[in-house]
Order: C-alpha cells, then sequence, then structure tokens
C-alpha cells in the first residue's frame, strides 16, 4: 500500500476515528488505527469493540489532495501515528508499507518507520442490513442526544441505566434516559416510509456512545440509524458509526412522570439556572449538597445552607406562580444539568408535593399533557 495525502485532511478524518480506539482495550490490536486503501479513496477504521467508526476520504470530492499508488491495508498504532502526523511540518504526506508490514511515514524532510499489524487480523465490523433505514434530521437528533444523555447513570451496577431507551413507533421517537434519581423524555416526529409505520423499534443505545456520534456528526442534514439484534448503525455522508446496543428491559417510566400537580411556577431557565448555581457554591462545601426552593402566595426563594461555611438566600424573579405554598430541597447539580437544555427558553415546574418527583417543562406548550419535552427530578428528604 502506497498514497499521498494532505496532513489536515487526515488529522480531521483521523480524530474522529481516534474516538473509538481506547488504549485500555483487552484485544492488542484494537489500539490501532485500520488504514485501508483502493481507487475509491482512503478507509481509517477505528474500535474498541463497544463502538466502532468507519470514515472513507474519497479520492473524486478532495480536490485531488489524495494520491493512490498501491492498493493494501495495514494497522498502525493510533497513539504513535496521530502524534507523528500532527507533529509533521509540510501539508503532504506519503505512508507507503513495506516488507514485513514496515510502514514509512514521510513529509518533506522528515522520514519515520513504525512497525504495522496485518490488516487481515482486525476484527470485521458488523454486517447490518440496510433495507430497513431510518432517516433522522441530524440537528434535531443531536437535539435530541444532549437533552437526555444528561440523565443517564455512571453506575456500572445497573448497565440498563447507562443508555438512552429510544422507541420508535408511529412515526415519532421517544428517548428517555434515567439514573432513578432523574429523568429526561424527549418526543419528535420523524418521516418515515409507510413499510415503517407498522413497525415498533425499541433499543438501548449506552450514552457514551451518543455523545461520541453526535460530536462527529456536525453539518449533514440527515443521519441514517439502521438496527440490528445487538448492534446500531449510524450513517452521515462517509461516516459510519457502529455502537453495540444493551442488552436487558428497560423500566417503565411513563409511571414516573406525575399527570397533575398542586404548585407551579414560571420563570426564565437561565434566571434559575444562575441562582442555582449561587445557591449550591455553599452546598457544595458541605456534607449535603442540597439547596431548597421555597414558594408561597408573594415571593419565590432559592436558599442554601452548610453548617462549615455559612448560608445564602436568593428571592427570584418569576413570571407566575400558583397553587398551594411548598418547601422542597433538591441536588442542585440535577436542576443545572435539567435547566441548561432549555437554554433561555421560560419553563414551569410542576410541584406534587415536597417528597414527590417534579417536572420542568417548556412554559410555551400548548397541552398540559404534552410530554415531548420533559426533565424530572427526585426531592431530596430532609429532616
Amino acid at each position: 500500500m502506497k498514497f499521498s495525502i494532505n496532513r489536515q485532511i487526515l488529522i480531521k478524518h483521523l480524530s474522529d476515528v481516534q474516538r473509538a480506539i481506547s488504549s485500555r482495550t483487552t484485544i492488542p490490536i484494537l489500539t490501532g488505527v485500520k488504514i485501508s486503501a483502493d481507487e475509491n479513496g482512503i478507509v481509517l477504521s477505528g474500535s474498541d469493540s463497544d463502538i466502532s467508526i468507519e470514515t472513507l476520504i474519497p479520492v473524486s470530492e478532495e480536490n485531488n489532495q489524495i494520491e493512490i499508488h498501491a492498493k493494501g491495508g495495514i494497522v498502525l498504532p493510533a497513539r504513535f501515528f496521530s502524534e507523528i502526523v500532527k507533529k509533521l511540518a509540510d501539508e503532504k504526506i506519503t505512508i507507503e508499507v513495506k516488507d514485513h508490514f514496515q510502514t514509512n511515514i514521510t513529509s518533506a524532510n522528515a522520514s519515520f518507520t513504525i512497525n504495522g499489524i496485518d490488516v487481515n487480523n482486525y476484527p470485521n465490523f458488523p454486517v447490518i442490513d440496510s433495507n430497513e433505514v431510518i432517516t433522522l434530521p441530524t440537528a434535531l437528533f443531536k437535539q435530541v442526544i444532549q437533552h437526555t444523555v444528561i440523565a443517564t447513570s455512571t453506575q456500572e451496577s445497573r448497565p440498563i441505566l447507562t443508555g438512552v431507551n429510544m422507541t420508535i413507533k408511529d412515526g415519532k421517537l421517544t428517548a428517555v434516559a434515567t439514573d432513578s434519581h432523574r429523568l429526561s423524555q424527549r418526543i419528535i416526529s420523524i418521516a418515515a416510509p409507510e413499510s415503517q409505520l407498522e413497525k415498533t423499534y425499541n433499543v438501548i443505545i449506552p450514552g457514551k456512545s451518543l455523545v461520541e456520534l453526535s460530536r462527529i456528526v456536525e453539518n449533514q442534514p440527515t443521519i441514517e440509524m439502521m438496527i440490528t439484534e445487538n448492534q446500531v448503525l449510524f450513517k452521515a455522508e462517509n461516516v459510519y458509526f457502529y455502537s453495540r446496543l444493551l442488552e436487558g428491559y428497560y423500566p417503565d417510566t411513563n409511571r414516573l412522570i406525575p399527570t397533575s400537580s398542586t404548585t407551579q411556577i414560571v420563570l426564565n431557565a437561565y434566571d434559575l439556572l444562575q441562582a442555582t448555581d449561587r445557591a449550591s457554591l455553599l452546598s457544595h462545601e458541605g456534607k449535603n449538597n442540597v439547596v431548597k426552593l421555597s414558594i408561597d402566595s408573594n415571593k419565590v426563594e432559592l436558599s442554601g445552607n452548610s453548617p462549615e461555611v455559612g448560608n445564602v438566600e436568593e428571592s427570584l424573579t418569576y413570571a407566575s406562580a400558583s397553587g398551594d405554598p411548598l418547601v422542597i430541597s433538591f441536588n442542585p447539580d440535577y436542576m443545572k444539568d435539567a435547566l441548561r437544555t432549555f437554554g433561555q427558553q421560560d419553563v414551569q415546574v410542576n410541584f406534587t408535593s415536597a417528597v414527590r418527583p417534579f417536572t420542568v417543562v417548556p412554559a410555551d406548550r400548548e397541552d398540559d399533557n404534552d410530554n415531548s419535552f420533559i426533565q424530572l427530578i427526585t426531592p431530596v428528604r430532609t429532616y
């Protein structure tokens, strides 16, 4: 194998693939990046067995920035290869595989030789049936990921909760995540062919996979999703992103969302985020990471208290407050994560009681039963 390529183009595609490469894998060859070259272009592949990423650098679309001199393939140690490419001075790099998988990397007056591995030893990526393609608008799907992954669990004791449960049914995609202390749900409409409207898909995708996916797909208008029994493939232009699916049954989250409330306040999400951030300055120093919200007929107040440091109180500016007086305590970090997903818009916070989960929803939704975007937080009991 021998080819020449523009250095910046190679760096960009290599950084995408490296998101799937881990130095801690138990399979040594997976610490490497697979490079294949043929008449169509260069394919870079990386995997940690949970996530696999493949990206094509086509000859035709890169304005003659690629020259394929000889077809072939090699697996090179990803960390060293990446560092070498980034530090070379010239914009043109030539990569050539010699005998015994020795690989020359040359640019201007610099020449590196590193030991490669036979490309035939690299595990094959899963084969996914492309007959059932679900097309998603990229920007909206990235928003769904951003709104839900915040509530995935980081505890491996319940692996199922480290993923986002995605259900596709009747032209709607429902994404739900919960770590048992909070819950995020987002529902969007998707354009599905009539043949798919009768089908239901129900998968659990690891939150880490979705975070990496959202970092890779940027400018493409749509992304294609294909599902098999234990893998999901996302295809965007020349990038193929594979992720394993989590096995098991996701808890029924519909019963966790309250259908009524006794106290409601409407206020700006960003203002509440800033106030919560200030109130948590002291609570983070104490043993109990808790802030308290007090609501009555003419005042809404946020407070934080740390016996070791001191206390803080702040009256909140709000658009409306109705229902029963209430004093409720909650984890400020959960509230801040939830509020960031709303940006600058007004939100309605609905409470049932001081010990029941409360919800944060957009204030401008048309229907009180509209759960298309909802953040739910379980309060902290204080005695």
